[in-house]
């Protein structure tokens, strides 16, 4: 995994500052945005049911079990890449 270096922080921080004062000038708070965007993935995910219907149920059930198995090994390879 990559490190987390002072510039990052601050660069970090430069965004989010950049970002607030966009969403300050389009009138918008953080709840609205969390909102829209959860309203946002709901109905893309309606969307992609009725489109490809059982093809995409049986791709979200598989991904609740490899999902996890996945990030399981990958955490491992990187505390092992670590040492």
């Amino acid at each position: 995994m990559p490190k987390i270096t002072g510039s990052t922080i601050v660069k970090l921080v430069i965004a989010c500052f950049l970002v607030g004062l966009v969403l300050v000038w389009l009138n918008l708070q953080p709840k609205d945005v969390l909102i829209q965007g959860w309203y946002w993935v709901k109905s893309l995910a309606e969307w992609l049911m009725e489109n490809l219907g059982s093809a995409m149920s049986y791709i979200l059930l598989g991904a609740v079990v490899v999902l996890p198995i996945w990030l399981i090994f990958y955490l491992l390879r990187a505390v092992r890449g670590r040492k």
